[in-house]
């Protein structure tokens, strides 16, 4: 069951269709919660992030801290928590998982973890110093998988920092992973905001049924003035099924698409509003704060600057922060 379960995961993940994570669920719902294992809690976890039900995920998470002594599962119990923390802009309680993560675990992962939290509440100049430090320390043939999770970290640091080296740390995750829909959508956003767009079309040919890829795709060819109806017309009716369904997990895809294709800046800054209650992300917050800039929503703009004054975050993607 653990393996079907991580099969669908791993496959929603590479392919970005959600209806794998259904399938996960389904799987997953044929043991009962009272006697479930571990193993199958973890996966339950990881299904309810990828579903942004992020209150019951930290719950099994915590049942599974509070019961198993196996370091692997203990160590991937602490990064999904950071993870999640992360996502949601709970800092405090990010860099306490980070924390819990290298001391059961220490190495490219946790390294990578406390970088993230690190760069989001002030630091990001030493956090990418010492994040690079630590991996040209370590051997990456030795786990890939870190290895390429540490490059994407110095990827969005770079990114952070307005670092020219960004697209070169993506470029390397994507040659070790591919795959990494996260990575792609990463790179290809920045090149967005760089005004590459026939850069970004390359890198987002043949993904269009992923909706990040496909939205940042219709992005690249309307600054190309460039029309492809067939694909607009394809978001259209998914955005469209997935609001009918109440199950729009995308919303940061939807607001993008409102905002930079359709041109409809008083509804995507409705739906950044509510992604960004959920998600905090700095994709996130760069998109509220340009949807609030294009609304003339100054209200909304003044929240996100308090909160990034807060949390001491400055950011090279959010030049709309400038008066």
């Amino acid at each position: 069951m653990a393996r079907q379960a991580r099969t669908y995961l791993e496959l929603a993940r590479r392919e970005g269709d959600p209806r794998y994570l259904g399938y996960a669920q389904r799987t997953l719902q044929q043991w009962s919660d009272a006697d479930r294992p571990h193993r199958l809690r973890l996966l339950q976890a990881t299904l309810d992030q990828s579903l942004h039900r992020f209150d019951p995920a930290l719950e099994e998470l915590q049942a599974v801290l509070e019961t198993t002594t196996s370091p692997a599962l203990r160590a991937q119990a602490h990064l999904t928590r950071a993870t999640i923390e992360l996502v949601r802009g709970h800092y405090p309680a990010a860099r306490d998982a980070c924390s819990d993560l290298a001391r059961e675990r220490p190495g490219l992962m946790s390294a990578s973890c406390q970088a993230q939290v690190a760069a989001r509440t002030g630091h990001a100049d030493a956090a990418y110093q010492a994040l690079q430090r630590e991996l040209d320390r370590s051997n990456p043939s030795r786990d890939r998988t870190a290895a390429a999770w540490t490059l994407g970290t110095l990827a969005d640091l770079a990114a952070q920092l307005g670092q020219p080296a960004a697209p070169d740390h993506w470029e390397q995750v994507l040659t070790l992973t591919p795959g990494d829909l996260y990575a792609r959508t990463q790179y290809a956003d920045w090149l967005l905001q760089h005004s590459r767009p026939d850069a970004a079309l390359a890198l987002t040919e043949g993904y269009d049924a992923v909706d990040s890829l496909a939205v940042l795709r219709a992005i690249a060819l309307t600054q190309l003035e460039r029309d492809d109806t067939e694909l607009v017309a394809h978001l259209r009716q998914r955005f469209a099924e997935a609001r009918w369904r109440g199950n729009l997990l995308h919303r940061r895809d939807y607001s993008r698409f409102l905002l930079d294709v359709e041109n409809q800046p008083d509804d995507a800054l409705q739906v950044a509003r509510d992604n960004w209650q959920q998600q905090r992300e700095p994709l996130d917050t760069r998109l509220l704060l340009r949807a609030a800039r294009a609304a003339d929503a100054a209200d909304v703009e003044r929240e996100v600057r308090d909160w990034l004054a807060d949390n001491n975050q400055t950011d090279a993607r959010y030049p709309e922060t400038t008066p």
